[in-house]
């Protein structure tokens, strides 16, 4: 494409517009956002774009797999109980050319556009949370995971194993910054929020709530059901090979230091991070919110009561959580006593704004990480940004205020994402979301805005189709790697990376890089890495790293777990052939 972009300049300052000339180098690495159009905004002021900060040191011209799983992949020893995990082999990457016939030479000929890192579902957690429904594993093995108390010690691992990269493992070239697709919290409570703010950006994090002199939650409560990692209780999880590990609970909750990010880093907002539990609409029942930062925990119930309680939600019956509200009632003489906290609060949508634009959350930048203040006075969470002189990135609100973790857009985000693509013609785009096209159901109406069409994921699908410079949607959502390609009747092609997640096994981020590879194709270079903790454990060691090699071999052996979230290996170190447009 022409290096003469055909951006409006309302929508751009002068740094993005020297960026969009082709005057800053895809080298300096640096990311640019583009102003909200009126259809964010309506009448906000022209501020400066800020400086994104610089990527990584200069990489190595040549290609590596140091730190990627290219090289090494963390593999189960033994072949039954509770498996201990240690080094194995790499996956090998796999061309895919369902939407282009690769040639022959391009790796002599390639031209790296752009690189970065997305990260996805690392689903912070406060696991000692009134409104948990830890009690559904009655029912459902996998609706309570053993690992969740080492989240954030496993969120900084990963922050470090990017902070390790010496750039793009295929080019070589600059990460140009790290971009969340989404639930980066899990009860969407503050508390979750301000840590994750401090994982990505950096600083001293205590992931601990209620009592500050001891853990209270369902891991100390005595209860078969779960994992009594410090006492000598033979539960379930214990029956299957699970440890006993003395201190393991004070360790989980002392404080820990994230490094934060060397790279600027964007955000993307998923439904744990809209909706409580990721579920009920935030327009919903007032007593949750109540609950969340009161004194009583539900840890128990019967295995029909928590089957019907998960068949209620996942078939969309409880959108605003007056059903849950019923259900708590019904055992209030079940309940235990916890300390209360207010830092369980669920934060608005206008609170997760406030977070990214506040100062003390900058880390390398950009100021806002992607949203504005027009994103604040708007109400709206999608936006626009310069990723290199040849590619913009557009980041999706895929989330239903109504309820429900399957998403939608409205009409006017619709519009706007392709007026966006209109007006950038000239460059190529990545677009990012949290849900994946089949997960983007769910078209029940905003309370906000109830006469507002909502969008399911075939529209948006059919929109992308016919704008060739789409060159891939990135998401996550569905906690699986999958890679579809999306082609329509006029030729015109995109490729769909889902990426899994940062809480359940195998516990991945993706680098991706896009090429052209001067022969009429473009290549998009997809690597996974996972974070910098040892394969193996070593369960005398409680220390952060320790913690953090242990979240991903409990993630393994969580029970009910799904083995099968790598995904094929077409769907992991891939290089994705394209049509040049």
């Amino acid at each position: 494409m022409s290096r003469t972009r055909s951006v409006t300049s309302s929508a751009l300052n002068r740094r993005t517009l020297l960026a969009a000339a082709g005057a800053v180098s895809l080298s300096a690495g640096v990311g640019y956002a583009l102003r909200p159009t009126d259809s964010q905004a309506a009448t906000a002021a022209e501020e400066p774009v800020a400086h994104a900060g610089q990527a990584s040191a200069a990489a190595s011209a040549a290609p590596y797999t140091k730190g990627t799983t290219l090289a090494s992949v963390a593999t189960p020893h033994g072949s039954s109980g509770y498996r201990r995990l240690g080094d194995g082999p790499g996956w090998k990457r796999v061309v895919r050319g369902e939407l282009a016939t690769p040639r022959s030479g391009r790796a002599n000929r390639r031209e790296s556009l752009a690189a970065f890192v997305q990260f996805t579902d690392m689903h912070l957690t406060d696991v000692q949370h009134p409104l948990r429904v830890e009690f559904v594993r009655a029912a459902d093995p996998h609706a309570w995971r053993p690992q969740e108390a080492l989240t954030v010690q496993g969120a900084i691992s990963l922050v470090e194993r990017v902070n390790s990269l010496r750039g793009g493992p295929v080019t070589g070239a600059p990460l140009h910054f790290v971009l969340t697709t989404g639930d980066n919290t899990d009860n969407n409570a503050r508390c979750e929020l301000e840590w994750y703010m401090k994982v990505m950006s950096g600083g001293r994090i205590t992931p601990d709530t209620g009592d500050p002199r001891h853990y209270e939650g369902v891991q100390n409560s005595g209860l078969k059901l779960y994992w009594q990692a410090d006492a000598a209780l033979r539960d379930n999880d214990k029956a299957v090979g699970f440890p006993q590990l003395k201190g393991f609970l004070a360790a989980a909750v002392r404080e820990v230091r994230s490094p934060g990010l060397k790279l600027p880093w964007y955000s993307t907002v998923g439904n744990h991070d809209t909706l409580q539990l990721g579920v009920y609409g935030s327009h919903g029942d007032s007593y949750l919110a109540e609950a969340a930062i009161g004194g009583k925990k539900l840890m128990t119930a019967t295995a029909a009561e928590a089957r019907k309680f998960r068949d209620t939600n996942k078939n969309v019956q409880d959108p605003t959580g007056a059903g849950y509200h019923a259900f708590l009632k019904a055992h209030t003489r079940s309940m235990r006593s916890v300390t209360p906290d207010e830092k369980r609060a669920p934060f608005t949508p206008a609170d997760y704004l406030k977070a990214h634009l506040d100062p003390a959350y900058q880390g390398v930048g950009p100021v806002g990480h992607g949203y504005s203040s027009a994103n604040l006075d708007a109400g709206t969470r999608y936006y626009s940004f310069r990723i290199s002189a040849d590619v913009i990135g557009i980041s999706l609100d895929t989330n239903d205020p109504g309820g429900h973790f399957e998403g939608s857009v409205g009409t006017a985000q619709l519009k706007w994402l392709d007026r966006t693509l209109k007006d950038n013609k000239d460059s190529y785009a990545v677009v990012f979301s949290h849900h994946t096209s089949k997960t983007m159901t769910n078209t029940r109406p905003d309370p906000a805005r109830p006469g507002e069409r909502r969008h399911g994921g075939d529209e948006v699908v059919a929109l992308l189709a016919r704008h060739d410079n789409v060159l891939a949607w990135v998401n996550g959502h569905v906690h699986k790697n999958i890679i579809t390609p999306h082609k329509s009747s006029g030729g015109r092609s995109f490729w769909e990376i889902s990426t899994a997640s940062h809480i359940d096994y195998p516990q991945l981020a993706r680098i991706v890089e896009l090429v052209d590879n001067k022969d009429g194709t473009l290549s998009v270079f997809t690597t996974l890495v996972e974070s910098a903790a040892p394969h193996r454990t070593d369960f005398t060691d409680l220390s952060q790293t320790g913690l953090a090699a242990l979240y991903r071999e409990l993630s393994y052996n969580a029970p009910g777990a799904n083995k099968a979230f790598a995904g094929k290996a077409a769907d992991r170190n891939t290089e994705l052939v394209l049509k040049k447009g």
